[in-house]
């Protein structure tokens, strides 16, 4: 097994990991504890399912280190909640700024900018879209329809995977993983982009808020989650990682992808607790104080 052929320091950086999630674990319940009795109930399951990210993605990573031959099963089940992160994340804002309702109010004339990334950043002549349900609507699907498909796409990989059809780092075009990974890197793309569309134009209401740093935390776990990773397995498959007595260089590349996860995860954990932690009774800026009374007369 693994855990037999490490030596004293490989068994001391694992233990400390493994300390690290469970750290991370414990952070997160006090947290969702506070979330779950100080903030309103519209928001409540969505704040929790977003701050749950960085501990889900740190408790898959520390499964898949101390068990190699579950990474396959460990990366896809932080893909999918990760995949129902981004949409809650859409939610949210729309929830800070008062319900649908207050923002439609709030931007009655206003229009989205959708020259924005991760597909249309260049392209400067695209026209301004009016802010209205129907939009709104559009802008929720382009979310939704990535947590729906990625979890099929995903038990897709591993039923094809157990059958011997699914091979990751088999790039060829006759082999499944080149076609079903780009068929995901497409549904991200477009699921990222209604909440960047909907961060550009809510980022200066929702500011009292700290949604600037909260975006700025959902971008870390977006790119340490996929960009390191997909880097990390790049590097493995061109046997610029080496291979260990026990691992192969494949192994070895996600076995320090995982380890780095969960250092990274941690950290983001503790960053969350202070950014998405505030005193509720406290008063707030005129905006906010607009705002949350907004919100308050939408639900009895």
């Amino acid at each position: 097994s693994l855990s037999a052929g490490l030596d004293l320091p490989g068994r001391f950086l694992f233990a400390f990991l493994t300390l690290m999630m469970l750290i991370s674990n414990l952070v997160f319940i006090e947290e969702a504890v506070y979330i779950y009795r100080k903030i309103h109930s519209s928001k409540r399951s969505i704040i929790i399912w977003i701050n749950a990210a960085a501990p889900v993605i740190a408790s898959t990573s520390c499964i898949g280190m101390w068990i190699p031959r579950s990474t396959m099963f460990t990366d896809f089940t932080a893909a999918v909640f990760f995949a129902i992160v981004i949409h809650k994340f859409l939610m949210m804002m729309i929830k800070e700024c008062g319900g649908q309702k207050m923002l439609l109010k709030h931007f009655e004339n206003g229009r989205f900018k959708i020259n924005t990334g991760p597909c249309c950043c260049c392209c400067l002549c695209l026209p301004q879209v009016h802010i209205t349900r129907r939009t709104l609507f559009w802008l929720k699907l382009g979310t939704f329809q990535f947590a729906c498909f990625r979890p099929v796409l995903m038990f897709l990989s591993i039923v094809l995977w157990t059958n011997g059809n699914y091979t990751l780092y088999n790039l060829s075009p006759k082999g499944a993983a080149i076609w079903i990974n780009c068929f995901v890197g497409v549904l991200t793309i477009i699921a990222l982009w209604p909440v960047a569309i909907m961060f550009r134009q809510v980022r200066s209401l929702l500011n009292c808020k700290k949604i600037i740093p909260k975006f700025a935390l959902y971008q870390f776990i977006l790119i340490l989650t996929n960009l390191q990773t997909t880097v990390i397995n790049i590097l493995a498959m061109q046997r610029i990682i080496p291979c260990g007595p026990l691992l192969s260089s494949s192994a070895r590349g996600s076995s320090i992808s995982q380890q780095l996860l969960i250092m990274e995860m941690f950290l983001i954990t503790l960053f969350s607790r202070v950014v998405y932690r505030r005193r509720y009774n406290d008063l707030e800026p005129p905006g906010c104080m607009v705002e949350e009374a907004g919100a308050s007369k939408q639900i009895p």
